[in-house]
């Protein structure tokens, strides 16, 4: 069960290896040498909006059209969005501090993390020592696959290649039994495909049908980088894509992996063998090397039964031509500028519509941070995080919980059993700002200075062994999921805990020389939208401790999923380009957790101002004014076409413009604020209120 947070999380749980082409995509730009400012205007700057626009017709170009206008997307990002200004600041100060650990080696002790971070950020950027190596140190596990010569030794392979984070026919790691939330087991997973989602493969239109073979084509190039002469390579593509199009077909729509009931399928070793008499779970377990495993929740039992088909049904020269390519494609980020060019071609410019990549020092800074990025966080936390913006961020999430916990009391359609019981659950909230009270341990990890690939394999490597290493255990609720630099947000259902990390913590979202309109609309309106979380259309699945288990009565679950309904009826109509709209099912939970989280953040903002005089406009703007501009502020974001249409079809969160006005649209606050009248486009017909 995946966390659920404020934007897209990009290093998906695919191995660190592709999760490095993955980051190396997020939106930024090239920032100066050293940390660029924060910026010099607190609250709202007027140069942002487009003030030529009417707040109630079209409210995200007044609100921030100034800011689309200034600032075009850059030739080596798919999008440019509010949050990577301060990604990008953030991204300068890791570099100032990777880059001073690698020429500074002397005074790092051998083994240290210290050691750690500035040798495998320099063996990224060392270009000479990775051209000179090329493919060279793949060869072996190349070799490897080209000798499985039985099916017990292919499914060796597999797990082979799981632990060094590469896709290899499905995902298996561990997770907390959503049944017992006190305890970890083991979860199967369905994977194996290169291509974004399922229904890349499964769609039959024209646009669909020529992505597909523009895949092919970029699997043949690829595998002729490998050593492939052409004939091989050709006949080898058109293999994995056939191969991929049947786990494709046996796979989950992004919509149906949203139903955590759906998902959660926990089996013994009589069932496990039951789904897949083909495939030893028990050799498996004994080649992955971790705790011995009673049970494995299996997410996907269909695809898992297609799977055992393939192992009976294809030839095990077809196995190993995907094992290779899946090799390939998950280690080309990180090998000779020639795999990097093409794996780029198409993932860059196909997919997404980037002209060009990033520079190499911000690949190799997001690597670090995603390969060792505790150890990282430690020393960024100490440097830029003080304890006033801490103890600022505390104030603001008792604030908003105060705030939530008193709409639920008022609440006209809840009844008074399940109010209880969502009181309890908020009341059970584990917050977490900043940094982790517990420090990862890296001393397992070895880290040296190249061959760089070779680092970024181990590095998956120990992140697959101390995630493995949880199964059996009670849960580590100390454990963080995502790093303190990070410009994002999360709830976890099962956790029941809002984290928001050091890096979101700053200016535009959070600004402690803005007025409290503005850091409510902004950063309120983040931490609103976490908690909210645990009560949308799957966070409400889950009890105070993290059970999935039904709190609600009959009769109030009904009027929760009819107003749901609403929320998912509004965000369809919204059109992304001719003949594409976004997908409400998909979007859902997103959209109620920022439906839920601007109420919320308003009413936060309210209670802050109860024994204060009114706040005094700004600007010639209201304080709700203000309040409602900071929320449209975050959303700002230029996107490219296809970027967008990627998005559209995979991503969970709402693309920005549609996050700008759908939530406000349906608050009557947002419309006093503004003055608008019944029939303008900000005024919904049908309001959609759940909170």
């Amino acid at each position: 069960m995946a966390r659920v947070g404020i934007r897209p999380w990009t290093a998906v749980a695919i191995g660190i290896a592709a999760a490095a082409r993955l980051f190396a995509q997020n939106p930024e730009t090239r920032p100066p040498a050293t940390p660029a400012p924060p910026p010099a205007a607190h609250g709202i700057d007027a140069a942002d909006m487009d003030t030529s626009q009417k707040p109630c017709f079209d409210f995200y170009e007044y609100a921030v059209g100034g800011w689309l206008k200034r600032n075009p997307i850059p030739a080596d990002f798919p999008s440019w969005e509010s949050f990577s200004e301060l990604e990008e600041r953030n991204r300068a100060v890791l570099r100032d501090i990777v880059e001073k650990l690698a020429k500074d080696r002397a005074s790092a002790t051998a083994g240290s993390e210290e050691q750690k971070l500035g040798d495998f950020y320099a063996a990224c950027m060392d270009e000479k020592a990775i051209e000179a190596r090329g493919i060279e140190p793949l060869r072996d596990e190349l070799r490897r696959i080209d000798r499985i010569s039985n099916r017990s030794e292919l499914q060796d392979e597999i797990a082979r290649l799981q632990i060094f984070g590469v896709n290899a026919a499905f995902g298996f790691g561990s997770e907390q039994d959503r049944k017992n939330a006190t305890q970890v087991i083991a979860e199967a997973v369905q994977g194996g495909l290169g291509l974004p989602d399922r229904d890349y493969y499964t769609k039959t239109d024209d646009e669909s049908k020529k992505l597909r073979e523009k895949y092919r084509a970029h699997v043949v190039k690829m595998l002729e980088l490998a050593g492939d002469d052409p004939a091989r390579a050709s006949a080898a593509a058109k293999e994995v894509l056939d191969f991929e199009t049947r786990l494709a077909e046996a796979s989950m729509t992004t919509v149906e992996r949203r139903d955590p009931d759906k998902t959660y399928n926990k089996m013994d070793a009589e069932r496990l063998a039951a789904v897949t008499p083909n495939f030893s779970w028990t050799a498996y377990f004994r080649a992955l090397g971790g705790p011995a495993i009673a049970a494995v929740n299996v997410a996907q039992p269909k695809f898992f039964e297609a799977f055992d088909r393939l192992l009976r049904q294809e030839p095990l020269a077809d196995w190993k031509t995907y094992l290779r390519w899946q090799l390939v494609n998950a280690a080309a980020p990180s090998l000779s500028q020639k795999f990097v060019d093409e794996d780029f071609d198409f993932f860059g410019r196909t997919l997404q519509g980037t002209p060009e990549n990033l520079p190499r020092w911000k690949r190799c800074v997001a690597a670090t941070d995603t390969a060792i990025g505790s150890a990282l966080g430690k020393i960024y936390v100490r440097e830029h995080f003080p304890p006033e913006a801490k103890r600022r961020a505390e104030e603001m999430v008792q604030n908003l919980i105060a705030a939530l916990a008193e709409d639920i009391r008022t609440l006209d359609w809840m009844g008074a059993a399940t109010k209880k019981a969502a009181l309890t659950k908020l009341a059970a909230f584990d917050r977490k700002i900043g940094y982790p009270s517990k420090w990862r341990d890296y001393s397992a990890l070895r880290i040296e200075r190249g061959p760089y690939v070779t680092n970024v394999l181990a590095a998956s490597e120990f992140e697959f062994h101390r995630d493995l290493a949880k199964i059996g255990k009670p849960v580590d609720r100390t454990d963080w999921q995502m790093t303190p630099p990070t410009v994002n947000a999360y709830y976890s259902p099962l956790r029941n805990e809002i984290v928001f990390p050091a890096g979101i913590l700053q200016p535009p979202f959070f600004d402690a020389q803005a007025d409290d309109a503005v850091n409510y609309g902004a950063i309120g309106s983040v931490i609103g939208h976490e908690m909210t979380h645990g009560f949308d259309d799957q966070g409400r699945k889950f009890d105070a401790e993290g059970n999935l288990t039904n709190w609600w009565t009959g009769e109030d679950l009904e009027k929760y999923e009819k107003r749901a309904a609403c929320v998912e009826k509004q965000f369809s109509g919204y059109e992304v380009e001719k003949d594409l709209h976004v997908n409400g099912k998909l979007v859902l939970g997103e959209s109620i957790a920022d439906l839920g989280g601007l109420k919320i953040a308003f009413k936060g903002f309210e209670r802050s101002l109860q024994g204060k005089p009114a706040p005094e406009p700004i600007g010639g703007l209201t304080a709700e004014q203000r309040f409602f501009l900071a929320w449209a502020r975050e959303w700002a974001a230029n996107e490219r076409p296809e970027f967008a249409r990627l998005m559209t079809n995979v991503n969970p969160h709402p693309l920005g413009r549609f996050r700008a006005i759908g939530p406000p649209s349906n608050l009557p606050e947002f419309q006093k604020a503004f003055g608008c009248k019944p029939g303008e486009p900000m005024v919904r017909g049908q309001r959609c209120e759940i909170w």
